[in-house]
């Protein structure tokens, strides 16, 4: 049978998912026309797979580059071969120039320093399939450039691109990439790249502003890094040629560290002075590869030190990833930081989200940032060894989302941020049981139903400030703990792993995330995902009453706020000890005003008091109960 155009991405596949046959006036979610297309076309399944017809079209890139640290040129050459895996034929390519987020007269989302104001990146030779390209007809404007094709590319066909170019890394101004300082500094988004084409948009041409964050096609990278004596490189993928760049006492350390679970000082503060840790050559060239990722950054230094360790990560394949701490020795904050990530991709691996991590290593360099990269994070100096742990965990969870998992950053940041903060509450207390982190939920209890609050699903580059803050980190993390909450552990992770199975190394949108959490669950979660994700409202419960009741007490509790949240009664007695009650999201499913927590005991109540770190209130204060 034809389904009705309008039958929204929510509703699942009844055959597959038997529960649901049970629940035929199950909340179907509001799914935006353009989105609903892709029902129609086949690329994407109502039961939150890939359809029939999805593709999804790829690149891989060769680059050769010339980096000098002094004057901050990066000179290379980008070889790529892509391929158009998509029916369409495709009459031009749109590249993306990160770069020019620096270049005179780009829009940016803040003001950078005049000093860094440049000409961007200069072309200096563009070619496709061996015909040069007439740099005359680029169409470049700031982070976007349109090139037509001299032939068009014809569906499932490939071709070969070739460009050489050059720009002045960033001195000050520091926006995910540039100078750390003197002798270090962190190259991303450094190479023209071509952009994505999708099932939903076509050519992805939303400019970078440097707020909303990106969105990149997967391929295979071959890059061959070229920077003076005494510079070691750390980069996304595998170093090839460690016995060429480093000398014989620095090779064996690292491969070392790549096989023991203790930690490995591979450059100590002496090392780093003494240098001799690299070839003796006036210029070498460090050579990686990375495999089916979706991009590709590097550092330099010389004068950092380099701590490693490595761990098994998936214990049926003994599969170890090594993970380094790469950072200034005066930075004392970071003398822990191998242990964090360490521990970090182990809680990863075995505990949330229980996925083996899926890289052979990562690398937490000292710079001026806090952004993640595959294999790669860019950490600034924190002022408490708390922050040292949340940072680090954060920003390494994002290998899964959003790298491994595709996700198109620039439209969708809480299908990203908002795992890694949740990835961020969850791991920090394993790495420190005394550490409460509450990340964000304050700051949502506030400003909730306030007119810069948004709907989570509105896109990212609708919203700034507050409302992208709240949108992006703690709101949807707050969203994916209740679920968590409601269906347990085992259950959850399950769920999560069905989404994980269908959509990595693809390009999820949001409701092939809702479908393929209802479908690993087996249950339709619509109800809470329409109320926490796409309508307004805010968090607020209250104490109506407290009345003794045969052997215990109820607790009459109150929704004065629309939002689902979990109901957390701590009972004082007057002997001093106390007792908590816990419910789950699932209380409000079928919409009650009120809900009678019973609280067994006959000892005498003091207080009774509603909440915990992690369920805001908007209004706390009918959030106590005191016996008169």
């Amino acid at each position: 049978m034809k389904l009705p155009g309008l039958l929204a991405a929510s509703l699942l596949v009844l055959s597959t998912i038997p529960s649901l046959a049970q629940q035929p006036t199950a909340p179907r979610l509001p799914v935006p026309r353009n989105l609903q297309d892709t029902y129609t076309k086949g690329t994407r399944a109502e039961d939150g797979r890939p359809g029939p017809k999805y593709w999804q079209n790829a690149a891989d890139y060769n680059l050769r580059i010339n980096f000098d640290p002094n004057t901050r040129l990066l000179a290379g050459t980008v070889d790529i071969t892509y391929f158009n895996n998509c029916p369409d034929e495709l009459g031009q390519l749109w590249f993306k120039l990160y770069p020019n987020l620096y270049q005179k007269g780009a829009a940016r989302a803040s003001n950078i320093k005049p000093e860094d104001v440049s000409e961007g990146v200069k072309i200096e030779q563009l070619s496709i399939n061996g015909q040069a390209i007439d740099l005359a007809k680029l169409n470049i404007s700031a982070t976007n450039m349109q090139v037509m094709l001299p032939q068009p590319l014809g569906a499932r066909q490939q071709a070969k691109v070739s460009v050489t170019y050059s720009y002045t890394l960033n001195k000050g101004s520091h926006t995910r990439t540039g100078e750390v300082e003197p002798g270090s500094h962190f190259l991303a988004y450094f190479f023209p790249r071509i952009a994505v084409y999708d099932d939903i948009d076509g050519w992805n041409k939303l400019p970078y502003n440097g707020q909303q964050e990106f969105y990149n096609d997967f391929g295979n990278y071959s890059a061959a890094i070229t920077v003076p004596k005494d510079y070691v490189v750390w980069a996304t993928g595998d170093l090839q040629n460690a016995n060429e760049v480093l000398t014989k006492k620095y090779a064996k350390r690292l491969r070392d560290a790549e096989r023991k679970d203790e930690v490995v000082k591979i450059i100590d503060e002496a090392d780093a002075q003494r240098r001799d840790i690299t070839a003796s050559n006036a210029q070498n060239t460090w050579r990686f590869e990375a495999k089916n990722v979706p991009d590709f950054a590097f550092a330099t230094s010389d004068h950092y030190v380099w701590q490693s360790t490595s761990l098994v990560v998936d214990p049926k394949t003994k599969r170890r990833t090594r993970v380094d701490a790469v950072y200034n020795p005066k930075h004392k904050d970071f003398e822990e930081v191998v242990q964090f990530g360490r521990k970090t991709v182990e809680a990863m691996s075995y505990t949330f989200p229980k996925w083996p991590f899926p890289y052979s290593h990562e690398t937490v360099f000292d710079g001026l940032d806090q952004m993640e990269y595959p294999m790669m994070v860019n950490d600034n100096p924190v002022e408490t060894r708390a922050d040292a742990i949340t940072l680090t965990d954060h920003e390494i969870f994002h290998t899964m989302f959003p790298f491994y998992m595709g996700i198109n950053e620039t439209k969708y940041g809480w299908m990203d941020e908002g795992w890694a903060t949740i990835g961020e509450w969850v791991i920090s207390s394993i790495i420190d049981p005394k550490l409460v982190d509450d990340y964000g939920v304050m700051p949502y209890a506030r400003a909730a139903a306030t007119e810069v609050d948004m709907p989570i699903t509105t896109l990212s580059t609708q919203q700034t400030g507050t409302a992208f803050f709240l949108n992006s980190y703690p709101k949807p993390a707050l969203g994916y703990l209740y679920v968590r909450d409601l269906l347990g552990d085992e259950l959850f992770t399950k769920a999560l792993h069905t989404y994980i199975q269908n959509w990595n190394g693809k390009h999820p949108m949001p409701f092939d995330f809702f479908n393929s959490m209802n479908a690993g669950a087996g249950r339709n979660l619509n109800w809470f995902w329409q109320r926490w994700f796409f309508d307004g409202g805010y968090p607020d419960l209250g104490i109506a009453s407290v009345t003794k009741q045969g052997a215990g007490y109820d607790v009459v509790v109150e929704a004065e706020g629309s939002k689902p949240v979990p109901v957390d009664v701590t009972v004082t007695y007057a002997d001093g000890t106390t007792q908590q009650v816990h419910r789950n999201i699932g209380v409000w499913e079928s919409a009650p005003r009120s809900i009678t927590v019973q609280v067994p005991g006959d000892k005498a109540v003091k207080k009774v008091k509603l909440g915990s770190t992690y369920v805001p209130d908007s209004n706390p204060q009918d959030n106590v109960w005191e016996q008169k």
